[in-house]
């Protein structure tokens, strides 16, 4: 197979918004992207881009992509990687794309002496569960993911 796995460029702001968008789609929420390309562009062009992102290239066509930013564990003392979004292409899937960004994003842990690697998954989403578990992933126990959209607002759900 002729997969290339890269860090994404501004450039490529309009293929990490399709991916975006393509993830949204297949956790049935797609009205809930709300970023553009532009944003995206902005983003990583600045001093301190909130996020890094690899791109999967199957013969030079963008096939999926793994967007994620550095974290901090207070219990280790050292830094780690949250992976907020991996998404491949659907008729790209079972190729082991997913896999070869995954294995990347842990090289880059290690490359970075980064400690660990933290994600969501939805509960529904068995085929992510097993995927991760194949890779090492675990869930956790006892704890249960917390948002406050809108800070200062007082918009949490009830």
């Amino acid at each position: 197979m002729s997969l290339t796995i890269r860090f994404a460029v501004p450039s490529d702001a309009g293929t990490i918004v399709r991916f975006i968008r393509g993830l949204a789609e297949y956790e049935r929420v797609p009205d809930a992207v709300k970023v553009t390309a532009s944003e995206i562009r902005t983003q990583m062009e600045s001093t301190d881009p909130p996020f890094e992102c690899l791109l999967a290239e199957y013969k030079s066509e963008p096939v999926g992509f793994a967007l994620f930013f550095r974290n901090y564990s207070t219990w280790t003392g050292r830094c780690g990687l949250y992976l907020e979004d991996l998404f491949v292409r659907e008729e790209y899937r079972g190729r082991g794309i997913g896999g070869a960004l995954m294995r990347r994003l842990e090289e880059l842990a290690v490359e970075r002496g980064w400690v660990r690697m933290d994600w969501a998954v939805l509960d529904w989403n068995t085929n992510a569960q097993s995927f991760y578990r194949e890779h090492g992933g675990y869930p956790l126990e006892r704890w249960t993911g917390w948002r406050l959209d809108n800070p200062g607002q007082k918009s949490g759900k009830p």
